[in-house]
């Protein structure tokens, strides 16, 4: 299928690894001109490289931390007209209530929460001088299906549910659409470091992370790319009356009760 999004310019955040790099790869195999932007210097131009290499695509590339102040408006102004934003950088720790201190709660919130709302503002008004434009946020299931042990990440992606959500049902107005995937579970290095954590709280090693495996759905995490083809369809003009809602991509967890 033509998802129709040849020539559109994306902007992926988080684009050196994971979902964000899987997302980057399956835009520019769409004919998509990609900046993508992260942290860490090195991994973020290696990625660039391959996708380049990979796909023939235009791939551009921004080292930057989305976390501090001006940050979000430094890599607008960079990334230039945009017709699609997937914002997806974040790196929120486990942990319960008593584990996650004040610093390392408002540090983590500081790039995932405010960095897609703040980077969001910037886009938005872009798009709405343009009469067009997509934002999609990559959130996170443990929005819906909260787990104390990961306490920050959870009142995190409840609060870009609503954020998500709340833009989205009145950006038809701008002409713009608005809308989130919630990954479960998924094959990247932060899944690992997660369940590495769970896996010493819980099994008392955290080499033992793989055991917790046998619980998910198909039993096994999903792999990037399940998420990224679906970003690239609901980015497109095949998906062009979405907005405003979520899709969940966790193998049917949140829909089980218990």
């Amino acid at each position: 299928m033509d998802l129709g999004l040849r020539g559109k310019r994306v902007l992926v955040t988080g684009g050196s690894k994971g979902i964000g790099r899987a997302c980057a790869a399956a835009l520019a195999a769409e004919g998509c001109i990609v900046v993508i932007a992260a942290r860490e210097a090195a991994a973020l131009q290696s990625a660039a490289t391959e996708i380049r290499a990979r796909h023939g695509a235009q791939v551009d590339c921004k080292p930057i931390d989305l976390s501090q102040p001006g940050a979000p408006e430094a890599l607008a102004a960079w990334a230039g007209e945009l017709d699609i934003l997937v914002n997806n950088a974040g790196a929120i720790p486990g942990g319960d209530l008593l584990k996650v201190d004040e610093a390392t709660w408002r540090r983590a919130w500081d790039l995932k929460v405010f960095g897609y709302i703040n980077l969001t503002r910037q886009v938005y008004g872009r798009m709405k001088d343009a009469g067009r434009g997509v934002v999609l946020n990559i959130i996170g299931a443990a929005g819906e299906k909260m787990d104390a042990s990961y306490v920050a990440g959870s009142t995190a992606n409840a609060g870009l549910m609503a954020f998500t959500r709340a833009l989205g049902g009145a950006s038809h107005a701008d002409g713009i659409r608005v809308l989130g995937i919630n990954p479960g579970p998924v094959s990247t290095d932060r899944l690992t470091s997660l369940y590495r954590q769970r896996a010493e709280a819980r099994l008392g090693e955290p080499g033992r992370y793989q055991e917790l495996f046998a619980g998910m759905s198909f039993g096994r995490p999903a792999a990037p790319e399940e998420i990224a083809w679906a970003a690239a369809f609901l980015v497109s003009e095949r998906s062009a009356y979405t907005s405003g809602c979520i899709l969940t991509i966790d193998g049917g967890a949140a829909a089980r009760s218990g």
